[in-house]
């Protein structure tokens, strides 16, 4: 299963090339030109030769880890987040270095803590990295300063059509890439798979420069907050309701055109849609759109439980919706295009 081949690779920001060599095996078959670029991104071209609407579709490789940042004197590791971890979700937690070396997050036991402590939770600068060593130096054999800590967790299926995984943010999204790029279309088609997303959005802000497309699709896993513990209005998006349309976030304000766009055509074929009821955070899109004279630009996500965590949930049926409704949109869009479905004016 190409999810589960995703999902079980380690790659942090700007450490992403497990992930990057993976996927060029996966596309070379299927593009004409491929090669990365000068801060990593991987970038494929299909059709590259076909007049028409040069089109971006992108999906960051990248994961959230953590960093060793100090060697204690008792052999210890400290650390710092790669991305938004939550401290709260880190103890006891099992995690991977150098791809052989297996640690424990721990930190002082309940038994040893004083009332006040075991009223708030721990931070990131109470935990350590336990990998069985007895002094510095022989941890220090064993990892050393900005070596990567990664969750290790199996892609596996679970309950009614759910699966459960480290990283579906946001190689679902490059999942479904490699699949469009098997699938034909009638116009110059550009695939990034892009780095640093979860640092600062970097890979993207190259990769939309260097391509300079006409339009641009972000695939992405975004927020799925339906627990039962919050109220409905909280959940952003919900499991089995189909990919999210965004609206807005942190770093862009979407077309009205190109969602109502969107919106039509997932009726029409009758592919399950939900809005994205959440405007924190932001993805790709944000340096994507404002790229040299503007890039139209639009956001489709697959919904994950406990994102950003050592194990995610998504809906297979969200994944194939997701899959589909892209595919219909690259099919429409040159007919879209051709009536001018995207006003510059109001969108650049």
């Amino acid at each position: 299963m190409l999810l589960k081949s995703l999902s079980e690779l380690n790659g942090t920001s700007g450490a992403e090339s497990l992930v990057r060599n993976f996927l060029r095996q996966q596309i070379e078959s299927s593009v004409e030109t491929i090669f990365v670029d000068k801060i990593g991104n991987l970038i494929a071209t299909k059709n590259g030769q076909l007049i028409g609407p040069k089109v971006m579709l992108t999906a960051h490789m990248d994961e959230v880890a953590l960093m060793i940042t100090d060697i204690t004197s008792d052999g210890y590791l400290k650390f710092r987040p790669v991305g938004g971890v939550d401290a709260r979700i880190l103890v006891s937690k099992p995690v991977q270095i150098n791809e052989s070396i297996v640690g424990v997050i721990g930190a002082k036991a309940i038994h040893l803590q004083k009332r006040r402590e075991r009223q708030k939770a721990l931070s990131m600068d109470q935990l350590l990295i336990d990998i069985g060593a007895k002094s510095k130096e022989e941890a220090s054999g064993k990892v050393k300063l900005g070596d990567y800590a990664y969750f290790m967790t199996k892609c596996e299926s679970f309950g009614e059509g759910l699966y459960k995984g480290k990283a579906f943010d946001d190689r679902v999204g490059c999942a479904i890439l490699v699949e469009l790029l098997k699938r034909d279309y009638e116009f110059p088609l550009v695939a990034a798979f892009t780095v640093q997303e979860e640092v600062g959005l970097r890979g993207a802000k190259v990769a939309a420069y260097h391509i300079a497309p006409d339009f641009a699709i972000v695939i992405e896993g975004t927020v799925a907050a339906d627990v039962s513990e919050r109220e409905e209005e909280g959940w952003v998006t919900e499991l089995g309701k189909g990919p999210a349309c965004s609206l807005m976030d942190r770093t862009t304000l979407y077309s009205p055109q190109l969602i109502e766009w969107v919106t039509d055509l997932a009726r029409k074929k009758g592919i399950p849609l939900q809005f994205r009821r959440g405007t924190s955070g932001g993805n790709d899109a944000g340096p994507i759109h404002v790229s040299k004279a503007g890039i139209p630009t639009i956001v489709l996500s697959v919904p994950c439980r406990y994102i950003h965590s050592l194990a995610s949930v998504i809906s297979e049926k969200d994944y194939s919706a997701c899959l589909n409704l892209v595919d219909e949109l690259l099919k429409d869009l040159p007919r879209k295009l051709g009536v001018s479905m995207i006003d510059k004016e109001d969108n650049m």
